[in-house]
């Protein structure tokens, strides 16, 4: 996709650095289920279509289930992305994703993700479908192979946070160090905040074996220490401050990867709300800030 979504996969992963693991039924309108209104049988998004597709929120505000908020920081212009789509595939099911992006034209890397990355998992789901009811229509019709990027920088690139909801099953994939952190309830019926991603940084073990075993190297600058960076084998270059992203291409063969982690948790009455947010949120003076929030429980409390 130009230089902004990679689904490429690098050469020295393996099945404890990044290996797409077998995913557990979604049970969005298909593995033998009954569900809502829409079908599979339903025309597919389309990027071209997406400003019109209803119950899909990228801007400040706030849906039925969520409220999503993005401001500036004094370091320039916002590079980070945001996304609650409701009814996506069937209408009990929502999609929420954070995207930080960085290097020169970062925000334009987070918007394509924004956009591409729920039409590929709609395509995904569809082509499922379709094998399983014997048909082989090609599903995805958008034109996210394309990118209005281009090639204008090869280490330009997105982090991403995703959660696909349906019910009680919460279905998380992340990249970078964007984060989902859950608001429940302890046995106390006290507030307890509960870390649901790990940001995946370069000096993470796995992470550090990986990329060190491509020949990249792991290392912090000086000036400042605690923010490990991943750096050419040849060249003191781009010192990208995370493990996986999407795009970066320039460390694709040095153990950089867009394969993300994935996770499922069935969610219980004690849950109340889950938080996406890019790293701005430590830095709200400085850098921007990007904040998703879904309540588990829609109702007079809730908004």
């Amino acid at each position: 996709m130009g230089a902004c979504v990679s689904t490429s996969r690098s050469t020295c992963s393996s099945k404890s650095n990044g290996e797409p693991v077998p995913l557990p039924c979604l049970g969005i309108g298909f593995c033998r289920q009954k569900r809502t209104k829409r079908t599979f049988s339903d025309p597919v998004a389309t990027l071209q279509h997406l400003p019109s597709i209803p119950n899909r929120v990228f801007t400040n505000g706030k849906s039925r289930s969520s409220c999503i908020f993005t401001q500036q920081g004094r370091k320039g212009i916002n590079q980070d992305a945001m996304i609650v789509w409701e009814d996506f595939m069937s209408e009990d099911v929502t999609f929420c994703g954070v995207f930080d992006g960085h290097g020169p034209h970062g925000h334009l890397v987070a918007r394509k993700v924004r956009d591409a990355l729920p039409v590929k998992l709609q395509s995904f789901l569809n082509s499922c479908q379709s094998k399983q009811n014997g048909s082989d229509q090609t599903c995805f019709k958008g034109n996210s192979m394309k990118s209005n990027v281009g090639d204008l920088d090869k280490d330009v690139g997105s982090t991403a946070i995703t959660i696909v909801k349906q019910g009680s099953n919460l279905f998380m994939g992340y990249i970078g160090d964007s984060r989902a952190i859950m608001g429940s309830k302890d046995s106390n019926d006290s507030m307890v905040a509960v870390q649901l991603t790990v940001d995946l940084k370069p000096d993470l073990p796995r992470e550090a074996e990986r990329i060190k075993r491509c020949k990249g190297r792991v290392f912090a600058l000086q000036d400042e220490p605690e923010v490990p960076r991943v750096w050419l084998p040849f060249d003191d270059a781009p010192g990208l401050a995370m493990a996986r992203a999407f795009g970066d291409f320039c460390l694709k063969e040095y153990g950089v990867i867009s394969i993300p982690e994935f996770s499922h948790r069935t969610l219980t009455e004690r849950d109340q709300f889950i938080v996406l947010a890019s790293d701005g949120v430590l830095y709200i003076t400085d850098c921007s800030m990007t904040l998703v929030t879904m309540w588990m429980h829609v109702g007079e409390e809730s908004l």
